[in-house]
């Protein structure tokens, strides 16, 4: 997994609104796909473009599958932009 694959999946709104979904814990995706005006298989698939990128991790618990943010992709991803920030501040 790379930044890539991670600003690819952070490029499409539908994916970015699932992760605000998930800020407040785990979701199944029917909870997910509740939320929105698409067919299940299509929210299948965000999920599984923002599982690809590290975004999100899932757990079974029992006949369900529950989906949740993986905050360590986000955390590196918010450090990579501090230090981008950080070499401007310092360049000025």
């Amino acid at each position: 997994m790379g930044f890539q694959e991670t600003f690819k999946a952070l490029s499409d709104p539908t994916r970015r609104e699932i992760l605000h979904i998930l800020r407040d814990g785990a979701k199944t995706a029917g909870e997910i796909a509740s939320r929105f005006d698409m067919t299940g298989a299509t929210i299948s698939h965000h999920l599984s473009v923002l599982k690809a990128a590290g975004l999100v991790t899932d757990d079974r618990r029992g006949k369900w599958i529950y989906y949740e943010m993986n905050l360590s992709v986000l955390d590196e991803i918010t450090g990579w932009l501090a230090g981008l920030k950080g070499e401007t501040d310092h360049e000025k």
